[in-house]
């Protein structure tokens, strides 16, 4: 009898290290929690002076890590977390690929953000188009092997153009396998390489009813900026493009004397281009719950009308603002979620209190 029970609390034990060990095992992901919501005068300074007013600005961010059996089982459970798989987070690159795209990113929303809040301000500020951005090479590109993630593009046959879009009509109605030059910087050095073009699926439109050429890659524009009074900017570990909105509100905040934040402990989220629009990002509700922990009573939210063509692809099939005016009242109701399209939405709320109109 005393050997049976042996031999049964061995076999526990077996199941028990089996079910430790397969709540730890590492599995394809991430798990989202909220981030924090960091006061950006601690990263923005103008002429070397750094802000020290009341009120405060947060860039908020979303929290990743890589998954296991037992993390994703706490998503089924805690709305505040969720899984994503590592390809819907990284597009199917590497870690050093991923980081160095979302440290462009960064780099680029803080470009765009001195922009807008120098022109809104009336203050001197120096553009410099470098050329287009490598953010992915697709898969047939004849140039897959010769342009890396992270190259930026100077100019096609010699011709060098002042935008993203110079560049993509320059090849949109060229045929398929016409051979173009392209010159590149990569890591500061100059390149040069060549390669046929391709035609680009899904990119008929009414402009181009047969679709487009191109070199197969996924670019942004790279910019930078030269500003007077000097802006410095060191967001730390923080990536990506999402922080924009927030980092053009310090900086022209701080540039006008900071009349806007008036003691207000302010956070929000979004990108901003350089016309002064506000784009959608992900994880707002996990940013609206790192607003609530870091004290805030004001949360920005990117707004886009709701259709159902746009909520077939949304994040829970709700925009932005309908998941972080959702998350706010049952999670966080002394935070006020603020729709915002614009730059100049954000200011005319900070200044008036007035919200823009909004469906749904």
């Amino acid at each position: 009898m005393r050997k049976k029970s042996k031999i049964i609390a061995a076999i526990a034990a077996v199941f028990v290290v089996i079910g430790i060990g397969g709540l730890l095992w590492p599995i394809d992901g991430y798990i989202e929690a909220p981030g924090q919501a960091d006061n950006l005068a601690q990263f923005v300074k103008i002429d070397g002076k750094t802000d020290n007013s009341k009120g405060r600005y947060n860039i908020t961010s979303v929290y990743l890590s890589k998954a296991n059996g037992l993390g994703y089982l706490q998503t089924l459970i805690n709305p505040h977390l969720s899984f994503a798989k590592t390809a819907d987070v990284t597009g199917g690159e590497s870690s050093a690929v991923f980081a160095k795209v979302q440290n462009f990113y960064m780099q680029s929303a803080i470009a765009s953000a001195e922009q807008v809040a120098f022109k809104k301000a009336n203050q001197p500020i120096t553009t410099t188009y470098q050329g287009i951005y490598v953010l992915n090479v697709t898969k047939d590109s004849h140039f897959k092997k010769s342009i890396q993630v992270g190259d930026t593009i100077t100019a096609i046959d010699g011709h060098h153009f002042e935008n993203a879009d110079g560049f993509i009509k320059y090849l949109a109605n060229k045929p398929k396998d016409i051979k173009v030059q392209i010159d590149y910087l990569r890591d500061g050095k100059a390149g040069n390489t060549s390669g046929d073009t391709i035609k680009l699926a899904s990119s008929k439109s009414s402009e181009y009813p047969n679709g487009r050429s191109g070199i197969g890659i996924i670019l942004t524009d790279n910019v930078t900026v030269k500003t007077t009074p000097t802006v410095t900017v060191d967001p730390g570990q923080i990536g990506g493009p999402s922080g924009g909105l927030m980092f053009t509100l310090q900086i022209y905040d701080q540039l006008t004397g900071d009349k806007l934040s008036r003691g207000r402990n302010i956070s929000g989220t979004g990108t901003m281009n350089a016309n002064g629009y506000v784009g959608e990002i992900g994880g707002i509700d996990k940013k609206v719950m790192a607003a609530k922990a870091a004290g805030s009573t004001v949360f920005f939210a990117p707004y886009v009308a709701p259709n159902a063509e746009i909520l077939k692809y949304e994040e829970k099939h709700q925009t932005n603002y309908q998941l972080a005016r959702q998350t706010a009242k049952k999670y966080a109701p002394n935070v006020k979620v603020v729709p915002v399209r614009t730059f100049d939405d954000a200011v005319n709320y900070l200044e008036t209190g007035k919200i823009i109109q909004t469906v749904n």
